[in-house]
């Protein structure tokens, strides 16, 4: 098994993003980053248990054993820093993970502070009510979600994912001493600035915050202006 997918190894980097996926994604959601990093960036996409060349694998489906796992695969990587960057449930995985391994930096999308609960209960409705979240946030197609084959393929993986980030609970922890930058879309249902900037709460280092157009899934369409919101924060050239 892989816990990371690697594009473009860079043994020379100075730095690693690690990059965790939304509720349902997989390593390749971050599959062209590569190609919109300076060299001296190596990009490592975290894939989680149960899809993609995992699926063979049992979801997990608690975000702190999976974040124990997480960074425990990732310890042979920390020969250099190492810079998290997470979206929606990722931002979750990826702070998480950054309490066990203490990164450069942190960086958060699409999601509210980690301390700020946000129970819920689509983990447990019926098949069409995940389906109906899921059109909500924009993140897939009706075309998809209209095919069988494909429902019964994608929805237990989102269900299992929506578990964890639904009964995700912060444990009392140390603040993190490295920066924390928050990217948020301005249309976003999920997250606003206000809970948003809370996140400064869980560091003694710098905060930023900032807020792009799009809804939850801005990312899609904007992936190489994130990226460059995410070299601007380590201080490294951006690339456009």
């Amino acid at each position: 098994m892989s816990w990371f997918h690697c594009m473009a190894p860079r043994p020379e980097a100075a730095i690693r993003l690690f990059c965790f996926a939304h509720a349902g994604g997989a390593a390749s959601a971050y599959r062209l980053w590569h190609r919109a990093v300076p060299p001296e960036v190596e990009v490592q996409a975290v894939q989680y248990p149960g899809r993609a060349d995992r699926l063979r694998e049992p979801l997990v489906d608690d975000a702190h054993r999976l974040a124990d796992l997480i960074a425990e695969a990732m310890r042979p990587l920390l020969d250099r820093p190492a810079v998290l960057f997470g979206h929606s449930m990722g931002s979750l995985l990826a702070y998480e993970t950054a309490l066990r391994i203490r990164p450069a930096h942190l960086v958060v999308s699409g999601r509210q502070a980690a301390h700020v609960a946000r129970p819920g209960t689509v983990h447990t409705g019926t098949d069409d009510d995940l389906a109906a979240e899921l059109l909500r946030l924009g993140g897939t197609g009706t075309e998809l979600l209209d095919d069988p084959e494909m429902r019964a393929y994608v929805l237990p993986t989102v269900r299992g994912d929506y578990r964890l980030a639904e009964t995700y609970r912060s444990r009392p922890a140390e603040p993190l001493d490295c920066p924390i930058t928050a990217i948020i879309g301005d249309r976003d249902p999920t997250v606003n600035p206000t809970n948003a900037r809370r996140w400064a709460e869980l560091t003694r280092g710098d905060f930023n915050l900032h807020v792009l157009p799009g809804d939850h899934f801005y990312l899609a369409g904007r992936h190489t202006e994130v990226i460059d919101l995410i070299l601007s924060a380590v201080g490294r050239p951006v690339t456009s």
